[in-house]
């Protein structure tokens, strides 16, 4: 099996990574026993300091936020992906006054921090945060998608391209329909990891104002007395952070797997003799 990311392991190298991530792992267990014991010292598990989590009134505060943090990395994410498009076609653009501007921009996207487009949107235009928050990291994550599916087209066979031209197809046609979707395909990976960068980055919405899980976390935990609560819902807004960022991270897991064993079936598949061939034989 191959892979276009990077050259397959060996026994030896699979072999000495499985034990480093035992070796890691077990070091990480023994790290959280050890943290869980402190705390459970200083009384952070007793059971006054969750009882508030008792009330459903509690959980449906906090899934309303979760929805408003989802929503918001769903419309950047589709945006993101939609402009990562149009700067890579911008990018591989004939003419160099399309190229080089295209260039200038992506690089000043990409260099600039996520938090300083959210608030720069928000305090120029004057819009409502969860609009900056979308912006921002649309526009970020965009520039970054868009050199990945860059990458991913020159990746490709030039034949790919050719034949498209040579089938009468104009050369945006020919990105579209044949070198975007093998770009996408090869690219899953990278694309779905920096999504799930982007749901992370939805966090910052808490300093521009926008009512995300963190935000109502904070406000729920100051609400009911930070001093017994803040531990107990700091460790629930990671537990509901975590869920959605594994869920995420294991459909693309499944997604390279489910490209990687196409490819190698592909691979495997005998050829079928010519029928015609085998008559002249």
């Amino acid at each position: 099996m191959t892979s276009i990311l990077y050259d397959v392991p060996g026994p030896r190298t699979r072999r000495r990574s499985r034990v480093i991530s035992w070796v890691v792992g077990v070091g990480i267990l023994v790290v959280v026993g050890y943290a869980a014991f402190t705390l459970s010292r200083q009384g952070l598990f007793d059971a006054d300091r969750w009882d508030i989590f008792n009330d459903p009134l509690v959980w449906l505060d906090l899934l309303q936020a979760l929805g408003v943090t989802l929503t918001a990395a769903l419309y950047a994410a589709v945006l993101a992906i939609l402009l990562g498009m149009l700067i890579s076609l911008l990018r591989m653009a004939e003419h160099r006054w399309i190229r080089i501007p295209t260039t200038i921009v992506l690089e000043f996207l990409r260099g600039m921090p996520v938090l300083l487009m959210m608030l720069f949107i928000v305090l120029v235009f004057r819009v409502d945060p969860f609009i900056g928050v979308v912006g921002g990291l649309a526009l970020y994550n965009g520039a970054i998608i868009g050199e990945a599916l860059r990458s991913g087209i020159v990746a490709l066979p030039r034949g790919q391209r050719e034949a498209g031209l040579a089938m009468g197809l104009g050369s945006l046609q020919t990105r579209l329909t044949i070198e975007f979707p093998q770009a996408f395909r090869n690219m899953t990976p990278i694309i779905v990891a920096q999504l799930v960068v982007l749901l992370k980055d939805t966090s910052l919405g808490y300093i521009v104002g926008m009512q995300e899980l963190i935000r109502r976390g904070r406000l729920m935990s100051e609400y009911f007395g930070a001093g017994q609560y803040a531990f107990s819902v700091f460790i629930v807004l990671v537990a509901m952070y975590l869920a959605v960022n594994l869920t995420v991270s294991f459909i693309a897991r499944r997604l390279a797997r489910r490209r990687t064993g196409g490819r190698a079936a592909r691979g495997s598949r005998k050829p079928v003799a010519d029928p015609v061939d085998a008559e002249v034989e």
